[in-house]
């Protein structure tokens, strides 16, 4: 039988507090009746406040959520109060799902199988436009997994005239962009940072910088603001101009030529050409800087490349926003390569994101990454697990001087990072405040927006635990905790 998941991991997959708070309130036994579950499924219904009841069923191999209440989020709290019921035993095993449960399973499983046959299918198949639409009653939380199992499906054909230009003139637009960009940082040091507390300056670069099709950087240059909270201002704005300068000349001195060199910026210098030709720097070192500036890489070309199969640790999620889209950042580490991945997914604030990863639990699968000089991101190209999620215990953990070194690596590698995903294997919450956690090597503060960790503080009691934690240049964000016992506990 399935292993439960816990508490926390359940209500670690809902979209928002709300859900999480009402979830509970249809958690109890007396709401539900014609629950069951079977290795792969739960399914139950939930008594509302019309003459029907809602009709919930949780396929637990994405996981992916069905249920006939008019919710536009998913999970709904009906599907979330099951798994809450489910995960304190109180949903009986039974041998085969509720008919309308096994309708809905066998409709999934009928498109995963058309999907991996258009996948194998060569160019122009006869199935090309066969598909099942997916309503709001009936959503799979796996997106980017979604997508990898589709990865192998042929894509068009190359680009045509029409789209060099485009690709031509953007490159030229691109390079604009950033020259200004060179020049203003230029200014800003020579006048000082006196007047550096006036955000319409950044909100009209920013601007400007999305009409020259550079939005990471624009992303970045609207964001300096929140820089100017901390007394060090000066100097954490600095360095943020530091990055965003080196980045400009990166870009100028590694990109193709596609049009005369701006005089404010210099040229190209010759011992540094174009990856790839001689004298050039690391190709990949060129995907890492058009990446930051915001050049998209399709998904059919991530998936592509040579995936890494691995036992992956879900070490934990944290959801941001930004211009009323939502972000959401789920850290995976490799048992056996010891590889750190982030799986990002994104949607209109309000909407459902991508689920189907959950908290604590370990998936076998194939990850195909981003190209990079130091490769982070990736998506789900292919699972190989024939059971839902598991719990394989604590992932291995490492020291404070081991998690340092591995961020040092990543830096050096790609001096733009800005997260990274550590865990400690032997930490305890301690210094002023208990804001940091030590280890037998040293200690890592943890953020400021953290503030005191109590859940974590509580959860140790003292003792040591496994804590999986973000790392940002302004102190560790704690993400997961394991306990003695192997408990799992989203902090």
């Amino acid at each position: 039988m399935t292993e439960r998941w816990n508490r926390d991991q359940v209500l670690a997959l809902a979209p928002d507090a709300s859900s999480q708070k009402a979830a509970q309130g249809v958690s109890s036994p007396g709401k539900w009746s014609g629950a069951g579950a079977t290795a792969g499924a739960l399914w139950g219904e939930c008594r509302g406040s019309g003459s029907k009841p809602y009709l919930a069923c949780v396929d637990l191999s994405e996981p992916a959520y069905r249920c006939s209440c008019p919710s536009r989020k998913f999970p709904c709290k009906h599907a979330l109060g099951l798994l809450l019921l489910w995960s304190a035993g109180g949903v009986p095993d039974a041998a085969e799902p509720a008919d309308w449960a096994a309708e809905w399973l066998d409709r999934r499983r009928d498109r995963a199988a058309r999907t991996a046959v258009r996948a194998s299918a060569p160019a122009g198949g006869d199935d090309a436009g066969d598909g099942e639409a997916v309503t709001g009653g009936d959503a799979a939380a796996g997106g980017e997994a979604g997508a990898g199992r589709a990865g192998g499906a042929a894509v068009a054909a190359g680009p045509g005239p029409a789209d060099a230009r485009r690709a031509a003139q953007r490159e030229r637009r691109v390079a604009a962009g950033l020259a200004e960009l060179e020049r203003w940082l230029t200014d800003q040091v020579r006048q000082g940072l006196a007047t550096s507390r006036r955000h319409d300056q950044w909100d009209d670069l920013a601007k400007r910088l999305v009409d020259a099709q550079a939005p990471a950087v624009a992303g970045a240059v609207s964001r300096l603001g929140a820089v100017l909270t901390g007394d060090d201002w000066p100097a954490r704005l600095l360095g943020e101009y530091a990055l965003l300068h080196l980045l400009a000349v990166a870009h100028r001195r590694l990109a193709p030529a596609t049009g005369p060199a701006d005089p404010a910026v210099g040229s190209v210098d010759p011992a540094v050409g174009p990856a790839g030709t001689a004298g050039g720097l690391d190709a990949a070192l060129l995907r890492t800087v058009r990446e930051r500036v915001g050049f998209p890489v399709p998904k059919e070309e991530v998936l592509s490349g040579e995936p890494v199969r691995d036992r992956w640790d879900v070490l934990g999620r944290r959801d941001t926003e930004h211009d009323r889209i939502t972000a959401r950042r789920v850290w995976l580490r490799g048992r056996s390569t010891g590889r750190a991945a982030l799986v990002l997914s994104f949607a209109p604030a309000g909407q459902a994101l991508d689920a189907s990863l959950v908290t604590g639990t370990t998936l076998d699968a194939d990850l195909a990454f981003y190209p990079g000089s130091y490769p982070l991101r990736a998506l789900v190209a292919a699972r190989h697990d024939h059971a839902p999620h598991v719990s394989a215990g604590p992932p291995p953990g490492s020291t404070v001087g081991g998690a340092l070194d591995e961020v040092a690596r990543a830096l050096a590698a790609d001096p733009w990072t800005d997260s990274w995903p550590v865990v400690l294997g032997a930490a305890v919450p301690a210094g002023s405040g208990l804001r940091a956690l030590t280890g037998p090597d040293g200690a890592l503060a943890l953020h400021p927006a953290c503030g005191t960790p109590w859940r974590l503080i509580a959860a140790s009691g003292g003792h040591p635990l496994t804590v999986a934690a973000e790392w940002t240049p302004e102190g560790l964000r704690p993400l997961t905790a394991w306990d003695g016992e192997g408990r799992v506990i989203v902090l």
